[in-house]
């Protein structure tokens, strides 16, 4: 059964919906202009906006000029989202929940002239994020998390007219973080954590006609003295009456005193130094050091370890910075975190030789060498003590490890815990040695004596042998009985034939008297 055509529509009602219906897109036939779902489109304009998005929707029409994307939760730019809509001209993905921007994710927009990104989660740009977007006019990174541009991180936007970086928490603006910006009229890096800026890095801005710098807690101190007197000299032409109204954070006695009413006298620097405890380390195979440097200084001074170069050593000192590169030609990678520690993991032969501790501020530099050994039989030795007794020098006898020294907590949690079961396993020997020492002479003492007989008392009186004729029988002070030596008596009484007639007091025995070897006497009471 062949179903009957549906009856065609009034030439009235037909006309009204073809007028409803929106002109195709440039360059798209009438089936490939197809709107994604629950987005409006219309002309060269896609509206998706706060529809609870999490990706850039599929199907946009490749001739779109305007998309709006905002009010979302998209979190990332999948790669290739953006790669049909090469017309783009006008971007808006301001109020979503972007955390990071990857490199190259709109060269496929070299139309582009405005892009929104304010309002995401954005914690740092990389190199590369804007490439391709030579033709950009206007960029929004307001209401974001970044904390530090990087050098030339916009350098692919040489036309980029505004750039917004207000309402972030940006704290340091390296010197070339700006670098290519060469049209550049307006920079506002308003409500940040600014500390300092240096001249170095608005100097690309050879267009700039706007500068707002306020509510940043600025550190008046020498490195901020450029901009007071530029200010006063050059800048006056760039700041309205809000923005001069620059305001010192710090030092406490600057707080809340405008940088332009503060004399140049008073921005005032302290130089760095640096402390580093002990000098020198040895380190076994496979493990684990900390070494801190301690600087000091204002403005509070930026750490930075180095390794000097083996390849290089006895000539200029060639070094390599430890911030996530190699440490010297061939030897693995150390960090720096910014607190002055150095860390290294896993030690082998590669870590050993001499490497720099560094401290710079506006003031100056500081630096601090340190040397690190590595032996490799795992066996640490230990440093000499300042004045060691005979016992430390005797041979023979290995040096003790103090567990409050720094060596044992540059040990690894492994071995400190082994030195310390070691220790312990020692001391309990020895106690029980003592034990059963002290134990077999309490049992020989019990056996010799006789029954109820209790602790020796021996008493002598002078020097010399001694036999049994010369022991007397007492009482102690307790009535216990005693055997006390009396060497005032003849050691041998002499018979009768060889009895001297009057041997006086200074005589010594008789003529071929035979002395008996010495006796050991055990007396008790």
């Amino acid at each position: 059964m062949v179903s009957a055509a549906p009856p065609p529509l009034p030439p009235p009602l037909l006309l009204g919906l073809l007028l409803l219906q929106p002109p195709p897109l440039p360059g798209l036939t009438p089936r490939a202009a197809v709107c994604p779902a629950a987005c409006r489109c219309y002309s060269a304009t896609v509206e998706c906006g706060a529809l609870r998005l999490r990706v850039v929707p599929p199907g946009i029409p490749a001739g779109t000029q305007t998309l709006f994307l905002q009010d979302n939760s998209i979190a990332r730019l999948e790669p290739g989202a953006l790669a049909p809509l090469s017309a783009l001209r006008h971007l808006y993905l301001h109020n979503n929940s972007l955390r990071a921007l990857e490199p190259g994710a709109f060269r496929a927009q070299p139309r582009l002239r405005e892009l929104a990104l304010t309002g995401n989660r954005l914690r740092g740009l990389r190199g590369g994020a804007f490439a391709g977007l030579a033709q950009l006019r206007v960029l929004y990174l307001a209401g974001n998390q970044l904390a530090r541009l990087l050098d030339f991180t916009f350098l692919h936007l040489p036309r980029l007219q505004e750039l917004h970086l207000q309402e972030n928490s940006i704290e340091q603006l390296e010197n070339q973080a700006l670098a290519g910006l060469s049209s550049l009229a307006l920079l506002d890096l308003s409500k940040n954590q600014l500390g300092t800026i240096s001249r170095e890095a608005l100097q690309p801005l050879a267009s700039l006609q706007v500068l707002r710098l306020t509510e940043n807690p600025w550190r008046c101190d020498c490195a901020l003295h450029w901009l007071g007197t530029w200010i006063k000299e050059e800048g006056q032409r760039l700041l309205s009456a809000r923005d001069k109204k620059i305001t010192c954070a710090e030092p406490p006695r600057l707080a809340a005193q405008s940088l332009l009413d503060v004399s140049g006298s008073s921005l005032i620097c302290i130089p760095p130094t640096v402390h580093i405890e002990p000098l020198e380390l040895t380190a076994g195979l496979g493990e684990d050091l900390r070494v801190a440097c301690q600087a000091s200084g204002y403005p509070q001074p930026l750490v930075t370890w180095r390794k000097v170069s083996r390849a290089r050593e006895g000539g200029p000192q060639a070094r390599a910075q430890l911030e996530g590169g190699p440490a010297g030609p061939g030897a693995p990678a150390a960090r720096d975190t910014g607190s002055g520690m150095l860390y290294l993991t896993n030690i082998t032969l590669e870590h050993a030789g001499r490497y720099e501790c560094e401290a710079a501020n506006a003031g100056g530099a500081a630096r601090s060498p340190f040397q690190l050994r590595v032996n490799a039989s795992g066996q640490r030795p230990q440093p000499p003590r300042a004045s060691p007794g005979p016992a430390a020098r005797a041979p023979g006898r290995a040096p003790r490890l103090d567990a409050g020294s720094m060596a044992f907590r540059a040990l690894g949690l492994a071995t400190q815990t082994a030195i310390a079961a070691a220790i312990a396993l020692l001391a309990l020997t020895a106690l029980l040695l003592a034990a059963m020492i002290c134990r077999r002479r309490r049992r020989r003492r019990k056996k010799a004596a006789p029954p109820g007989e209790g602790a020796l008392f021996v008493r002598d009186y002078s020097d010399g042998p001694c036999s049994s004729a010369q022991l007397e029988e007492l009482r102690g002070e307790r009535g216990h009985e005693m055997f006390v030596i009396d060497r005032s008596k003849p050691l041998f009484a002499p018979g009768p034939a060889e009895a001297p007639a009057d041997p006086g007091p200074a005589q010594g025995p008789a003529p071929g008297l035979r002395l008996p070897p010495r006796v050991a006497y055990e007396i008790h009471c």
